[in-house]
């Protein structure tokens, strides 16, 4: 771990470093690409050019995960911060666009913001915007893999814990990687902690997939920008003229898919490894579940987390779920 202060700022920002190293990146990816059904986790997607794009797609007009929650996060900021306690210790998982924290922040008022995510560069960009918007704010900025175990850097036990986890990017993993990933909130937050999550609801088919394939092509370059990271990064082959971006909704498994579609029979070599693309044949890249408040309830409570409160929008598109950490009603 690598720790520093940003003196720039007239709060300092602490800098946490756990970033993964290279060698993990190139580990994932091959094994990624030799398994029967080629796959790479969502979580690629955010080197710095990505975390752009995706900050893009929260602005487009099919997509509405990202508006509709900050419309929630804005209406009912003030029972939220109810909920989680003022003066907390606040941990943000995934902390991306700095719109949605800006909103909490102003409502909750926390002692600390502990800012979670994988892209180094934006989540430095995002501190200090921050840090300059709420001068009395003490920050710890974490680089850090949030999907994977990690120790909080700063042992404070004054100040109650707090989670925000927006988005609804727990859809991203599988149910049953879900429910770990909320035990180690769990863990990290203690008994009787609160996490303030949000979760995309299931809702029709065209709705959703227009909402990752839209008109602009942004999404797509967004799918399409993990091929030129791997291609920088990793000595990779892809020609990005021979794939194409595709997203479409299972409703067996109630959740949109990302795939990169080899458009030829082809060969592709990557950190000296060589892999062979059928005409056809894709590389999955996201998932994105949708759930019922029920169906999500359900999950929260196998790890552990009680629901407090929930709030939706009037179409019921999106949710936001003020849950508490209670292990010994783990079902």
């Amino acid at each position: 771990m690598i720790s520093s202060t940003d003196p720039t700022t007239a709060n300092p920002i602490f800098f946490h470093d756990y970033h993964p190293a290279p060698a993990d990146l190139r580990a994932e990816v091959l094994a990624g690409l030799a398994k029967p059904r080629k796959q790479l986790s969502p979580k690629l997607f955010y080197d710095a050019e990505g975390s752009k794009l995706f900050d893009a797609i929260c602005e487009l007009p099919e997509y509405y995960p990202t508006r509709t929650e900050i419309a929630i996060l804005r209406e009912h900021g003030a029972e939220m911060a109810q909920r989680l306690g003022r003066e907390a210790l606040l941990v943000e998982l995934g902390s991306g666009s700095s719109l949605k924290i800006r909103v909490l922040l102003e409502a909750l008022q926390p002692a600390v913001y502990m800012p979670v995510d994988i892209s180094r560069e934006h989540l430095q960009q995002s501190a200090q915007a921050l840090a300059a918007t709420f001068p009395k704010l003490e920050v710890h900025a974490v680089c850090a893999d949030y999907s994977a175990p990690f120790d909080l850097p700063v042992d404070d036990h004054e100040h109650p814990r707090a989670a925000f986890f927006p988005g609804s990017s727990i859809g991203n993993f599988e149910p049953d990687e879900s429910e770990q990933l909320l035990r180690r909130v769990g863990a990290i937050l203690g008994a009787e902690g609160r996490l303030l999550i949000g979760i995309d609801l299931i809702k029709d088919r065209a709705r959703l997939e227009r909402a990752y394939n839209d008109a602009a092509g942004v999404t797509a370059a967004f799918n399409m920008n993990l091929l030129s990271r791997i291609n920088r990064e990793l000595e990779g082959g892809f020609d990005p003229r021979h794939f194409r971006h595709e997203a479409l909704f299972n409703a067996a498994q109630s959740r949109v898919e990302m795939h990169l579609l080899s458009t030829c029979d082809q060969q592709v070599e990557v950190a000296g490894e060589t892999f062979a693309f059928r005409e056809g044949e894709t590389i999955h890249t996201e998932c994105s579940h949708k759930y019922s408040v029920e169906g999500f309830h359900a999950l929260a409570a196998r790890a552990g987390f009680e629901p407090e409160q929930v709030w939706t929008d009037p179409e019921q598109l999106f949710s936001v779920h003020c849950l508490i950490y209670r292990p010994s009603a783990m079902r």
